[in-house]
């Protein structure tokens, strides 16, 4: 097993992490829901397609730089909205959202983050991004809107494909709740990693930031439990969103986009950007990897909205797969909280320098010096 200084790899972080994590909290971020075939579809996809190798062309003085909604990225690549971030370590987000401002990628911090968004606003040099759960009180949704402006963060998330959470069973059999019930099994875990409770103890943020005390009759973390679990909206629909763009005023992302359909109607509310995305496998078991409903996306919006990737990106050689197949950007989730587990700050420094160098590489070698020359021409 990969030690911190001969980690090459996004599978050596991962081996690492799960080395240090305690397991319902490792499955929790690895696991896909019921079979995990579209969680197994979203990496496989990926391989199937074989880019052209090119020689003798100038490859000197490379550029991976690029734009995702008109903001500088020193790569086409942002960090995907992860809830319970700091639960894989203490104070994970905001030390997540350090590594990127200091990489220049986007963090994009979840609702349902255990450190709150303003702590995390305040730790980044650099504008994060927000992702938005509408939740059936909308009051707190409107609250939680206000909160992200303030905090200055400077894109919305609009999470849809989260009217209703599926069964992962990682989750069942591990007994993760929240909080933690107290037996043999959870003990049993928490005591195999000293290192990980240790951390823990020496922070604030065990709860979910961005609620914890901002709702009434919600006084400790089971009943916060319950509120998030019963606030999941069942009827949220495209005139909804409407409401939401007014309130936010900046850039909107809509992220669960699979279907040319979806992808139309997401047009006409007037996104910004949207995100082919079906969860990392996380909520609808069975249906196509994101790579694979990429070029229908694509060619329903006709180049009238900007088409982000989610879902299944390991390598910087997917990177580049998902760019020649016409996405401006891919968000990752699993590979920074494999580094997050691993190493704290420096394991999401790492899996961004793994990701980058693996990209700049793979540029060189089809013949390719500027990310922005990408397109289909590289693929066989």
């Amino acid at each position: 097993m990969a030690t911190p200084d001969k980690i090459t790899t996004i599978g050596d972080l991962k081996k690492l992490a799960k080395r240090r994590v305690p397991r319902m909290f490792f499955d929790y971020a690895d696991s896909g829901a019921l079979t995990e075939d579209t969680y197994r579809a979203n990496e496989r996809d990926f391989e199937q397609i074989k880019l052209r190798q090119r020689v003798a062309v100038n490859i000197a003085n490379r550029s991976t730089a690029t734009k995702m909604i008109g903001q500088d990225v020193a790569m086409p690549l942002a960090i995907a909205p992860t809830g319970s971030a700091g639960l894989q370590h203490a104070d994970g987000e905001m030390l997540a959202a350090q590594a990127c401002a200091e990489f220049g990628v986007p963090y994009t911090l979840s609702t349902l983050s255990i450190c709150s968004l303003e702590d995390v606003a305040a730790a980044s040099s650099r504008p994060i991004w927000f992702q938005l759960y509408v939740m059936k009180d909308r009051g707190f949704s409107k609250r939680l809107i206000a909160r992200a402006k303030a905090a200055k963060c400077s894109a919305l998330v609009l999470t849809l494909d989260l009217q209703i959470m599926a069964q992962r069973h990682k989750d069942v059999r591990n007994g993760l709740s929240a909080p933690p019930k107290i037996n043999l099994n959870t003990m049993t875990q928490f005591a195999t990693k000293p290192l990980w409770c240790l951390n823990m103890l020496g922070t604030k943020n065990r709860q979910f930031g961005n609620i914890h005390g901002h709702v009434e009759n919600v006084s400790d973390l089971s009943s916060l439990s319950a509120w998030i679990s019963e606030q999941f909206d069942e009827q949220l629909n495209w005139d909804d969103i409407a409401w939401i763009k007014e309130q936010w005023g900046g850039p909107l992302i809509l992220k669960g986009i699979m279907d040319p359909e979806d992808a139309k109607m997401a047009l006409k509310v007037g996104a910004d950007a949207m995100i082919v995305s079906n969860h990392g496998g996380r909520q609808l078991d069975g249906t196509e990897s994101s790579i694979a409903a990429l070029p229908k996306v694509l060619d329903a919006v006709q180049g009238d909205s900007e088409i982000h990737l989610d879902g299944g990106v390991r390598t910087g050689i997917d990177i580049l797969r998902a760019r020649a197949l016409g996405a401006q950007g891919v968000y990752v989730g699993r590979p920074y909280l494999y580094g997050l587990g691993a190493m704290g700050k420096k394991g999401v420094t790492k899996a961004l320098q793994i990701f980058n160098k693996e990209l700049d590489i793979t540029m060189a070698l089809c013949g390719e010096n500027n990310i922005e020359n990408i397109g289909r021409h590289n693929l066989i």
